[in-house]
């Protein structure tokens, strides 16, 4: 085929990924990146706050400074998506969605998560014209609009403060009883004129047919049980990207779907390792810093074991 036998290929371009290859670099492993997107769920983040180097970062400019690292220390990056992996006599050949293999010695799984759906009849239908994951992204359609995000957590809190600052209104939809994200942020929430926390309340539908003009709720608001909007923002958690190839190489997983992984970021798949979101690692706390954590682990023990082939 023509192709380079790397001693390494990471599936996945997110901080696990990309911080993994600077590692892999500096162990003069011949290593490729393959990922649709550099940096992941992180360049959907429009501020990061708790990165050790960074007061205040976007996802993206942090992105191109990890990046920066991986490039000089001559990693290759292929922005595609991996379709299969299957053992070989070389170890593993990675075929993309494009048709082209690769082939390697070792796999380091950085896949990551995705955003979890509200599980609504019409929510597909209505993505794009309306619904949004992601804040960032769209949040620039709704200015001076009325617009709500639906969770608790601290994706949810961020993504309302960020809206707060172009929407007219925007409306917090959390079903528990009281909001679950950092202090700092909770506090701003509840000190900003512009948004409205409803609390123990479920959105039941989307209404519109082309286009989403509001939710209907669980629990009346203002004697209505709906609210007009012109846009919804969905944060309500994340679920492991499914990726048939871990189910075909019969990767043990937890009932959540998270790869099982040891302390050195081995999985039950023998030259296959997993970092960031998508394992049980970490003590579940998926946060930037620890992907970066648990990519460079996978590094060090991928670059012994190369050592002893």
């Amino acid at each position: 085929m023509n192709k380079p036998l790397y001693d390494l290929i990471i599936v996945g371009a997110g901080p696990a990924g990309l911080t993994a290859s600077i590692y892999a670099g500096r162990y003069k492993l011949n290593t490729l990146v393959i990922g649709q997107i550099e940096g992941g769920l992180m360049t959907e983040s429009h501020k990061i706050c708790n990165f050790p180097s960074e007061q205040n970062i976007s996802g993206i400019d942090l992105t191109e400074k990890i990046k920066a690292n991986a490039l000089s220390q001559g990693i290759e990056i292929k922005n595609a998506e991996v379709n299969d992996i299957q053992k070989n006599q070389f170890g593993f050949m990675i075929e993309l969605d494009s048709g082209e293999n690769y082939l390697a010695k070792t796999i380091l799984l950085a896949t990551g998560t995705e955003h979890r759906k509200l599980g609504l009849e019409n929510e597909h239908k209505l993505l794009g014209h309306g619904l949004s994951y992601c804040a960032t992204c769209d949040g620039m359609l709704y200015r001076n609009k009325i617009v709500a995000v639906a969770g608790g957590s601290d994706s949810a809190l961020t993504a309302a403060l960020y809206l707060a600052k172009i929407a007219k209104k925007v409306y917090l939809i959390y079903r528990g009883q009281k909001l679950r994200g950092e202090p700092i942020w909770t506090e701003k929430i509840s000190q900003h004129p512009k948004i409205k926390v409803l609390l123990e309340t479920n959105i039941k539908n989307l209404t519109g047919e082309e286009r989403l003009t509001g939710v209907q709720l669980s629990k009346p608001y203002q004697g209505k049980n709906s609210v007009d909007l012109d846009g919804l923002f969905v944060e309500v958690g994340l679920v492991p990207r499914a990726c048939n190839y871990i189910k075909n190489l019969k990767i043990e997983e937890n009932e959540q779907n998270y790869i099982k992984v040891g302390a050195d970021q081995k999985t039950s798949c023998p030259e296959i390792w997993a970092a960031g979101d998508i394992t049980t690692n970490s003590n579940n706390f998926r946060q930037i810093i620890t992907s970066c954590a648990e990519g460079a682990i996978a590094a060090e023990d991928i670059f012994h074991h190369i050592q002893s082939l």
